[in-house]
């Protein structure tokens, strides 16, 4: 009598970088070619146990490098205490445990969460990484779902109409330390909008379908499809993470040059220990240039791989790719071009990253804002700080936004010139930005304007400003100044903040000499902080709009 097991087969889906565009793992999913042996894993966490080893199994079987997404109920996980005969299958494999990510799938109602995250926590302290599965589509609980701590958090596509629910599940991911992946992507649009808001990886038919083989190669829509804004402070590392190849730090030169010599596109082999963390960098032009020199291979084909490697490169999961930069100046140039390995926060690597991937990334981040910036004051326009600043509000932090111009700038002009009108134009921008420098980021939006982000106790260097001797052509000009501080919650996008600053700004126009007023999104009235003949340390009358 036939076993359920031999009308089993298994397809493979790719993961994808959404930044690289690379294969960054494989999901196994199980295809039955008869019965539904899904649902009796559903019922039965034995089965479902035993359907997550096979998967293992026939994905080693394929001999690949890339790492490994296997689906498993939440109920099995609770009821099993975890997949114990997965470790030994890994083991027997030559793979890692930290190669192998657990998804963790829905239904989670009626599963004891005490039970599920002891499960969780004995797989996490074998090795394993946990995904949790399904998330906007399933009934994972919030509270789970942060105690879960996943590695990965993967959304169902159907979340991206919803953007403000995705940029929070990419806030959250940031707390938890975790990657965001969607999962179910089938048109261009919807890769666009994950890219938009922030998830690193993807899933779905337009990268590759499932196929009984490992594809060589994915779709990626080109990348002048998407407009991505990335933070001042570079590019998150996350973004550039490829997989690793890794061997055991007792690996052999023999077995290195094996793994090598099959995967050309390898560029290096991590040597790692027992726990995961990178002892030691194997780079590939060197390695086999060591092993094909005369009586190379008879020298050094028995040795330990470990004594024709260097000291690793690492950077955390939450460097930037300026950071990555700093690593890779520090020694000699023979090493220019090795990878950097990526470490989580117990130092076990999580893939590594290639230098030309961040030098493009680096250089078109460099060329986009050179593109956006006012050929007169050389700051950035207005894009670049509501960028930053829709940022700044998904991220939960409190947004003080700022307009500032020069007062009846028109007579300025008529009066002394636009020679004089530019200089002082130029003289404003700056004293902003050297008065905030460290503290806020400053935008030029065109004519005499300027947009100012800066949390609230940032905008104390601003009065600075407000109180020098201005001047053009001898005639005395004096500055206008609104504010509006936007609590998190307060206000949804920039726009939102905009409509709030535009009566402030009218307010502040209406103040003889020098003034600022400040308001708070969704609090009526405003204070006047300068204006009305008011001497600085006279400041803060509150007037309420009528």
């Amino acid at each position: 009598m036939l076993s359920w097991t031999d009308a089993l087969r298994f397809a493979f889906q790719p993961v994808v970088n959404l930044t690289t565009g690379g294969v960054a793992a494989l999901e196994i999913l199980a295809r039955p070619e008869t019965g539904d042996i899904l649902a009796e894993a559903h019922r039965d966490p034995e089965v479902d146990g035993r359907l997550a080893v096979l998967a293992f199994r026939a994905a080693a079987r394929t001999e690949t490098l890339l790492p490994l997404h296997i689906n498993v109920f939440a109920a099995t996980l609770a009821d099993l205490g975890g997949i114990g005969p997965l470790p030994e299958a890994v083991r027997q494999a030559g793979r890692m445990p930290w190669e192998v990510t657990l998804d963790v799938v829905p239904p989670y109602t009626h599963v004891p969460q005490r039970s599920l995250l002891e499960a969780v926590a004995t797989l996490r302290g074998q090795g394993f990484r946990i995904c949790a599965d399904g998330v906007g589509d399933g009934d994972v609980p919030l509270r789970l779902l942060t105690d879960l701590s996943p590695d990965l958090l993967k959304l169902d596509a159907s979340l991206l109409g919803r953007p403000a629910a995705v940029r929070a599940m990419r806030t959250l991911c940031e707390e938890l330390g975790a990657l965001l992946a969607v999962e179910g992507v089938e048109t261009e649009l919807q890769y666009t909008a994950a890219l938009s808001a922030g998830a690193q990886l993807g899933q779905g038919e337009l990268f590759a379908p499932p196929a009984r083989i490992p594809v060589a190669g994915v779709y990626v829509p080109p990348s002048s499809a998407t407009t991505v804004s990335r933070p001042r402070s570079g590019p998150s590392v996350r973004e550039f993470v490829r997989p690793a190849a890794l061997l055991p730090v007792t690996a052999s030169a023999s077995q290195v040059r094996t793994l090598l010599t099959g995967s050309p596109d390898v560029s290096g082999v991590l040597l790692v220990d027992q726990a995961g963390a990178p002892v030691r960098s194997v780079h590939r032009s060197h390695f086999l240039l060591s092993m094909s020199g005369r009586y190379g291979h008879a020298l050094y084909a028995d040795r330990p791989a470990f004594k024709l490697g260097d000291a690793p490169r690492t950077v955390g999961v939450d460097a930037t790719a300026w950071e990555v930069l700093d690593v890779v100046a520090v020694g000699g140039r023979d090493r220019a071009s090795d990878d950097v390995a990526v470490v989580d926060r117990l130092g076990r690597c999580v893939g590594v990253v290639h230098l030309a991937d961040l030098l493009r990334a680096l250089a078109e981040s460099r060329v986009e804002e050179a593109a956006g910036l006012n050929p007169l004051t050389r700051l950035p326009g207005s894009d670049t700080i509501t960028v930053e600043a829709d940022r700044w509000i998904a991220d939960g932090q409190v947004v003080a936004l700022s307009w500032l111009d020069i007062d009846h700038f028109k007579l300025v002009n008529d009066g002394a010139g636009f020679a004089a009108g530019d200089e002082l134009i130029r003289a404003v921008g700056r004293a902003v930005q050297e008065a905030v420098v460290g503290h806020a980021r400053v935008g030029h939006i065109g004519g005499d304007d300027f947009l100012v982000l800066a949390d609230e106790t940032g905008l104390a260097p601003l009065e600075a400003v407000l109180d020098a001797p201005w001047s053009a052509a001898g005639r005395p000009v004096t500055l206008s100044l609104a504010t509006v501080v936007c609590p998190p919650g307060s206000v949804a996008d920039h726009r939102q903040a905009a409509a709030c600053l535009a009566p402030l700004k009218k307010a502040a126009k209406a103040l003889p000499g020098a003034s600022w007023v400040l308001g708070r999104a969704g609090s009526p009235g405003y204070e006047i902080r300068r204006g009305s003949g008011s001497h600085p340390a006279q400041a803060g009358y509150a007037v309420l709009e009528p």
